[in-house]
């Protein structure tokens, strides 16, 4: 069957990338899930774990900057399954180990890997999809990765709750043996290969820079990973601390991904046909009002469902932001500045979890919502002022 024939969903290429990212995703949901409060075993201290959860993502983005020649160099096939070898030796550890200093090794190897894996995989995409078709095919990856953290937390959250963290590790572990078995398999290659390497990596991030659009949708990609830092690490504290169990945290996060995986292919169909700047007003406006509504609200439950709601503003950013960055840039520069793109996802967690972290030094739990609330009415202000791209309107 050709693309042309196949417009519901992706093309075949593009949907076995999808599949692949799934298995993972389902490993990376279910350590994600119980990471927070398995740090917090060892720590004893929510704001403990914040910083240590943004010295983490300052490795990562540390990394990105050194495998600018990696990514314009090598097969990205290849540099995502070595991040997933990493992965699988890392977690494995992670069950057997309970030393401090280990994990935190461990937790470095992780983050470095975290940076291969999520660039050389996204570049991949990219070059397997069509001008026109960027926004569906990022949706429909979203979709399928948003599926399994859906089943995720809640197979860590019983996990967790009938076998110990520990187990969890286990169990993603397998499941990223799984992705990697089915990646080579499918026996997919990459053969865009830079044949000009740019070899000051300060001369890159300076020309990433230069560009206001660049640096508007730098901001924007970073905002949503803000938003995670928030519901993955403080609100799961939240959860935990106000009595209820690890299964109770995986129904949550199960809930929360269940309209990114509802609606972010829908969204990213719509987007390529209305453009970016009212799908990424709407989002992130959305998110602002649940957080600030939540500061005024005693009761977690009902804390928790405004959250869960929210998630929608959430699927109309997540895979619209990349495809917006994409949109940006041509062929040649993928290799090049994606990596420094990529840099937000880091930028923003460490933020995100740091500013939380002092926050909870000195107020009630409560003012995180506020600090949330603030940063996504930001990211609302700034997606106002971005070139709206319409992709059904530009050449294949």
């Amino acid at each position: 069957m050709s693309w042309k024939k196949r417009d519901t969903f992706a093309a075949p290429l593009i949907e076995k990338l999808g599949v692949v990212r799934l298995l993972s995703s389902i490993a990376f949901a279910s350590v994600l899930t119980i990471w927070a409060i398995y740090l917090e075993s060892f720590l004893h201290n929510d704001s403990y774990v914040g910083f240590l959860i943004a010295f983490f993502a300052a490795i990562s983005f540390s990394t990105y900057f050194f495998i600018i020649h990696l990514l314009e160099r090598k097969n990205k096939v290849y540099l995502y399954l070595t991040a997933l070898i990493v992965y699988v030796v890392s977690y494995l550890l992670f069950a057997l180990i309970q030393n401090i200093i280990v994990i935190i090794i461990l937790g470095v190897l992780t983050a470095i890997a975290a940076s291969l894996r999520v660039t050389s995989f996204g570049i991949l995409i990219r070059n397997k999809s069509k001008n026109k078709e960027v926004s569906k095919n990022e949706g429909f990856v979203y979709s399928l990765a948003n599926f399994a953290w859906m089943i995720g937390p809640l197979i860590a959250g019983f996990i967790a709750n009938k076998y110990g963290l520990n187990a969890v590790f286990l169990f993603a572990a397998f499941f990223i043996v799984m992705s990697f078995t089915l990646l080579k398999a499918f026996k997919i290659n990459d053969k865009v290969i830079s044949k000009r390497i740019d070899s000051s990596i300060i001369k890159v991030i300076k020309d990433f820079f230069k560009n206001k659009e660049r640096i508007k949708s730098y901001i924007l990609s970073g905002g949503i990973n803000f938003w995670w830092a928030f519901i993955y690490i403080y609100v799961a504290l939240f959860i935990i601390n106000n009595g209820l169990n690890d299964l109770m945290l995986g129904y949550f996060l199960a809930l929360i991904a269940t309209p990114l995986f509802l609606s972010e292919y829908s969204f990213g169909k719509l987007t390529s046909k209305i453009g970016f700047k009212k799908v990424f007003f709407i989002g992130y406006i959305i998110l602002a009002i649940a957080a600030i509504s939540c500061f005024f609200i005693s009761n977690i439950y009902v804390i928790l469902s405004i959250l869960i709601i929210s998630s929608f503003g959430a699927a109309m950013i997540e895979p619209t932001t990349e495809a917006y960055f994409f949109d940006l840039i041509n062929q040649k520069e993928r290799e090049k500045y994606y990596g420094i793109y990529n840099t937000t996802i880091d930028v923003n967690y460490f933020l995100g979890s740091g500013l939380a972290a002092l926050v909870l030094l000195f107020l009630p739990f409560k003012f995180v919502f506020i600090l949330f609330g603030i940063f996504m009415l930001f990211f609302a202000f700034v997606s106002l002022g971005i070139k709206n791209i319409i992709e059904e309107r530009r050449n294949n």
